[in-house]
């Protein structure tokens, strides 16, 4: 699977293991966060996820549902988005430079590229996916190829993932801050929402 030659993005971005951190109270606002909720919910909740990662999918489709019902809504909880890239790097780089393109909409983008993931892998077709997925928000197929190659934009992005993986110690995703505190690998979403609950009682 790859992208045509129109919007063709190479990252070159290299992640190695490491150990987890272990931090109390909320992570430091980062250059590129995007928050979900009210910004004066008391608890932050970081996530760290990928347009193109299967799993990150499956967790922003089945599980944040039921987080937003409980949490962010209420007004309990915020959600901190930073975009970070796996494999392949440049569908994943190629849906977040298109969720920044569209004014007020990013969200609502990203929404549509996870939930349509499957059905754009599936088809082979990920540029012209990811063009439906802009046209279907307004965008001319001149913005969308526009957006797609955005070179600052790009270049933006990989320096926030590159930021992201030394000082967050981000391999894998999605990985999760709840309250500044770096949750195991394997978070089921009973763990992620125990984590939440406790975090918001103090």
């Amino acid at each position: 699977m790859s992208l045509d030659r129109r919007a063709l993005i190479a990252t070159g971005i290299a992640l190695s293991a490491s150990p987890a951190l272990a931090r109390a109270g909320a992570l430091p606002p980062a250059e590129g966060d995007m928050v979900l909720g009210s910004p004066k919910a008391p608890v932050q909740l970081v996530v760290y996820a990928s347009a193109s990662c299967p799993h990150c999918a499956h967790w922003w489709t089945t599980v944040l549902p039921g987080l937003k019902k409980s949490f962010i809504d209420p007004g309990k909880a915020r959600l901190v988005f930073r975009e970070f890239l796996t494999q392949p790097p440049e569908f994943a780089a190629a849906g977040f430079l298109l969720a920044r393109s569209v004014p007020g909409r990013y969200f609502a983008v990203l929404d549509a590229v996870f939930a349509q993931q499957t059905a754009i892998y599936d088809s082979g077709q990920l540029y012209e996916g990811l063009m439906a997925i802009g046209k279907s928000f307004g965008r001319t197929e001149a913005q969308v190829a526009a957006a797609l190659s955005d070179q600052k934009a790009l270049d933006a992005l990989n320096a926030r993932v590159s930021k992201a993986a030394v000082r967050d110690q981000i391999d894998v995703t999605p990985t999760f801050f709840v309250a500044g505190r770096k949750m195991p690998e394997q978070t089921s979403p009973e763990m992620l929402s125990s984590a939440l609950a406790s975090a918001f009682k103090g």
